[in-house]
């Protein structure tokens, strides 16, 4: 949508000059834009939601005494995935058992300050963990896909025997969160966002950003992160709501390059060496309020689900029930388009580490070992294949 005003922008200029000519990008280039089917009222919403996503904090307007950044889109950029300078550090939970730091700033540290405070520090004896910001396409897709299907992806027992045993991280909810019906397990719900899937829904990811990122307190969550005390909200309901919905309906990436011979090369290989054990390509949302978003096929390549993911990603950081050695599989889907939100280069795996696709896949141990040794035993011809397919996403 943000291209949308430029292109509106540039049209305007171009009417007082003779010659003018405007690149407007196509859709498959880039992260932005909605989903088809919006009503104009839920248009309007999504802009409304543009501009909160786009809004620069301040002292004035409630910027927290410590925080992380002063925007979403900081973040963010063109909806797409952060930069090792936006990485978000989490610490305090080394276990199942919960965060033993809360009381010293836990669970994300707050690494900037306004003048005349002081921005937080590791505790001694906290673990932690870094975390690059995720892109922000096709997240409502994600919401709607139905517990019933995630249930039914895992396979805690590796009862296939493929060396695959994806669980779902069974969270706690706040009390503004509405189940509404979700599959519970022992009080807990199935956590769908975030590195370690710690978030129930776009609500509570986006109240946490807002909390946790940029100290803004809201109905949903009054605690001040900096006296840890409850203070007036900082951020209207509405604009947290509008929020939530653009972040539902920003469209999914577009795959490019579909028909070229080395991309369907590519993909036929990444299913045979079982990529596709995590990476699940082909998915359908359940019912949903908004109708583009109701009983739609799409193609993130996750299974929304916890793999353990060996020993050299093991930070010795967890969050929800998950172990610190599992991560839920990443959407690959937009991962062509990483770079260009990256400052020209890559920045992958939970914290950025791998500088380029081949070297993530060269990061995969634990459940993935078998795919990745398969990946790496495969001719150069096959893996240019495997790395176009992917650039394609």
């Amino acid at each position: 949508m943000k291209k949308l005003i430029l292109y509106v922008a540039f049209c305007t200029i171009a009417m007082s000059c003779e010659t003018s000519y405007v690149d407007i990008p196509a859709d498959d280039e880039v992260l932005d834009g909605t989903i088809e089917g919006l009503s104009n009222e839920e248009l309007a919403r999504f802009l409304s939601g543009d501009g909160a996503f786009t809004e620069v904090f301040t002292r004035n307007t409630g910027l927290g005494s410590t925080f992380v950044a002063t925007s979403c889109i900081s973040c963010h950029a063109g909806d797409g995935k952060g930069h090792p300078f936006t990485t978000l550090i989490r610490f305090g939970q080394a276990d199942e058992n919960g965060n033993t730091f809360l009381h010293l700033g836990g669970p994300q540290l707050q690494n900037r300050a306004l003048p005349g405070y002081t921005p937080e520090q590791i505790p001694l004896g906290a673990t932690f963990s870094k975390f690059t910001p995720p892109a922000n396409t096709g997240l409502g897709f994600l919401q709607y896909l139905t517990d019933a299907d995630i249930l039914a992806m895992a396979d805690p027992n590796d009862l296939d025997g493929d060396g695959i045993s994806g669980v779902p991280n069974w969270i706690t909810i706040p009390s503004y969160i509405n189940p509404d019906g979700a599959a519970t397990q022992g009080g807990k719900y199935i956590g769908r966002f975030g590195k370690k899937a710690a978030a129930f829904n776009l609500l509570h990811q986006t109240v946490n950003a807002y909390n946790q990122d940029m100290g803004i307190t809201s109905t949903f969550n009054p605690i001040d992160v900096y006296t840890n005390e409850e203070i007036d909200p900082e951020v209207a309901n509405v604009t947290v709501n509008d929020l939530v919905f653009y972040l539902k309906t920003l469209k999914a990436p577009i795959q490019r390059n579909q028909n070229d011979t080395e991309v369907i090369q590519g993909r036929n290989v990444f299913e045979q060496i079982n990529c596709t054990g995590c990476h699940k390509s082909n998915l359908t949302t359940g019912y949903s309020p908004i109708t583009g978003l109701s009983f739609k096929s799409f193609s993130p390549y996750t299974d929304m689900l916890l793999h353990d993911m060996g020993s050299g990603l093991d930070d010795g950081y967890t969050e929800g029930i998950a172990k610190t050695y599992e991560w839920r599989t990443p959407p690959l889907w937009g991962l062509g388009l990483s770079a260009n939100s990256q400052g020209g280069q890559y920045f992958l795996m939970h914290d950025g580490r791998a500088r380029s696709i081949e070297q993530a896949i060269s990061m995969h141990g634990g459940e993935a070992t078998s795919s990745r040794t398969a990946f790496n035993s495969l001719s150069q011809a096959d893996k240019n294949a495997v790395l176009k397919f992917l650039k394609s996403l």
